[in-house]
């Protein structure tokens, strides 16, 4: 198998399950093929998983020797964006677009009772433009319901003021219809019908909530009128409304030449992605990972990237939009960090497709090298968790009780990051009475590492304790007493928040959610929470079938754990009136537990 295959199945492997445009690229790194897909990793492993028929189809896949792709929110956007990299680069294998033809778009007109329509031309006269749309279909559904549900014009009359005052017009059929409120003679004023107008704004940007909160009061006093069939017919437009989504992260008439860039740190590389956008579309989508010499801020790393990535893309735009403010100057360049909106959703866009290409990097390198993946990962741990050694060896301990009884404690082991089940150990606690999580946790570890002092096994890097402050306090006074602090690193994570606590510090830290050392740490700290639950249940378990509620003809192993859950002992259950046992296990299951410990008393 040649190398390039090698590279292309690899890179198939990794590529995600999400809508997209992908770019088929040639030795010469020249892009031969431009295609859209709701699923990327599907469609782009169907060129490569059989036999094509088509003849330039087989031609093309023998050419590929790179492929690049860009992550969308919707088929419609991966749908728009090939349009424009198609148009812009005029790959050999798609189908060109002879006649050229653009998109359409919803047109709020800027006049007097502003007018809603749909147009393929965009004119910069101060009207408010929303799409483009795939289709002139969708774009006439789209308007169909603003219409059924707002009362706006369909003439081109001239509404202003003074015409209105001079009585110029005069309503149509439309008004007559109830399709217009007759603004053209003053019935409806101007204010009443700018309402209408900014929740067809909010419709059309995707901005749905307060349209369809409105239409459900709307809906509610019909039915509390009984109009029925008004009330039905607003909750099917709802319900159109909640379907439908009319804006597209991936083209904005509102942005002209704008560059995106967004960085993505590790440890030992940054992850850039490069956004071009003219005349409100992506001509260009390129990410790149840069290897970091030295502590490098974003501010370093862009500084070196944009002007390469402008020159190479022949970029002349005046506006860089960027995730967070940073400290560079460009000469003829403005810095912009957007909050919201259509320029947000663009870094939203760009963050995305960062992520993805590192995520693909990693994936790569788990299956290339394995144990390379994980001496990042461990590297990572020892990183977040202030570690001066790499956390080879990892340990977790999670206490596990029923209300002061049966307490036990797991331990589980981690070693170069998968669990180790053969050094697992659970302790049934001896020296603690009742429900003391604190003094539990202090005699599971200072048991452990007492037995493997005495026993010479090399200790962990880096112990885990499932539970905050009092759990981490109650571990470092057992290491206290072996003299064992400050040569273990460990630390106490707590469910609620995923809070890190350290010994010695007052606040806990929050390590990023999406951080592959947490993910580890939960892992561990969840297989301590099944190790221990199940040997407690086992345990537990055990001391009902060694019970004298065994040799009841008629009471069943459930019922018996219920009579000790409740009870206790078995001495409460032999005092126990017959209608506290039935209140647990029921009347009839009550009298034959009460008649057997009746015979007892009297044998």
């Amino acid at each position: 198998m040649s190398a390039n295959i090698e590279f292309i199945l690899l890179k198939l492997k990794v590529l995600p399950e999400k809508p997209g445009v992908y770019q088929f690229y040639d030795k010469n790194d020249k892009i031969l093929y431009v295609g859209k897909a709701k699923n990327l990793k599907k469609r782009v492993s169907s060129y490569f998983n059989k036999n094509q028929e088509n003849g330039k189809t087989r031609v093309l896949v023998n050419k590929i020797v790179d492929i690049k792709y860009l992550v969308v929110d919707t088929e419609l956007d991966a749908l728009l964006l090939e349009n424009n990299l198609i148009k812009k680069y005029q790959p050999k294998y798609n189908i060109q677009l002879k006649d050229d033809k653009t998109y359409p778009w919803i047109c709020i007109k800027k006049e007097p009772f502003p007018r809603v329509f749909t147009t393929r031309r965009l004119i910069k006269d101060g009207s408010k433009y929303f799409g483009p749309y795939p289709s002139v279909k969708v774009v006439n559904t789209l308007l169909s319901l603003i219409r059924d549900i707002y009362p706006l014009r369909s003439c081109a009359l001239d509404l202003s003021a003074s015409k209105i005052a001079e009585k110029k017009h005069k309503v149509c059929l439309e008004y007559h219809l109830g399709n217009c409120k007759g603004g053209c003679e003053g019935y409806e004023t101007e204010e009443k019908y700018k309402t209408y107008i900014s929740d067809i704004e909010h419709i059309v940007k995707g901005n749905l909530g307060a349209v369809i909160r409105s239409l459900k009061g709307f809906m509610n006093n019909h039915a509390a009128n009984l109009q029925f069939e008004e009330a039905q017919a607003i909750k099917n437009k709802i319900e159109v409304i909640e379907r439908y989504k009319a804006k597209s992260t991936v083209v904005s008439p509102t942005i002209h030449e704008v560059d995106v860039i967004t960085v993505l740190d590790d440890e030992k590389s940054a992850y850039v992605n490069y956004l071009v956008i003219n005349n409100g579309a992506i001509i260009h989508g390129y990410t790149v990972e840069v290897n970091k010499k030295l502590e490098e801020s974003t501010s370093d790393i862009i500084g070196f990237v944009l002007p390469e990535m402008r020159t190479r893309f022949e970029s002349s735009s005046k506006e860089v939009l960027i995730s967070k403010e940073i400290d560079i100057e460009l000469k003829g360049v403005s810095f912009f960090s957007p909050q919201r909106g259509d320029k947000k959703a663009l870094i939203d866009l760009s963050e995305r497709n960062t992520r993805f290409y590192r995520l693909e990097k990693r994936k790569r390198e788990n299956l290339k090298n394995p144990e390379r993946h994980t001496e990042r990962i461990l590297e990572q741990i020892r990183v977040d968790f202030r570690l001066t050694d790499t956390p080879v060896h990892i340990e977790c301990f999670d206490n596990s009780n029923l209300q002061g009884t049966n307490a036990v404690s797991a331990c589980v082991v981690f070693k170069n990051g998968r669990p180790s089940k053969r050094d697992y150990r659970h302790f049934n606690i001896k020296t603690v009475v009742g429900p003391d999580d604190f003094a539990s946790m202090e005699e599971a570890v200072f048991r452990r590492y007492q037995r493997m002092l005495d026993e010479g096994h090399s200790l962990p890097q880096l112990i885990v304790v499932d539970g905050g402050k009092g759990q981490l306090s109650s571990s470092l006074l057992a290491l206290d007493r072996l003299g064992l602090r400050g040569e273990i690193a460990i630390v106490g994570i707590a469910k609620r928040l995923e809070e890190i606590f350290f010994p010695g510090d007052r606040l806990p830290i929050y390590i990023d959610k999406r951080s592959e050392s947490l993910k580890v740490i939960q892992y561990l700290r969840n297989e301590a929470h099944r190790f221990g639950i199940t040997h407690h249940r086992n345990k537990r378990s055990k001391e009902f079938v060694e019970s004298e509620l065994t040799e009841i003809i008629g009471v069943g192993l459930k019922t018996q754990e219920s009579l000790m859950l409740s009870f206790k002992t078995i001495g409460n259950i032999k005092t126990a009136s017959l209608e506290s046992l039935s209140s647990v296990i029921g009347p009839s299951k009550a009298k034959i537990v009460a008649y057997y410990f009746s015979l007892q008393k009297e044998i």
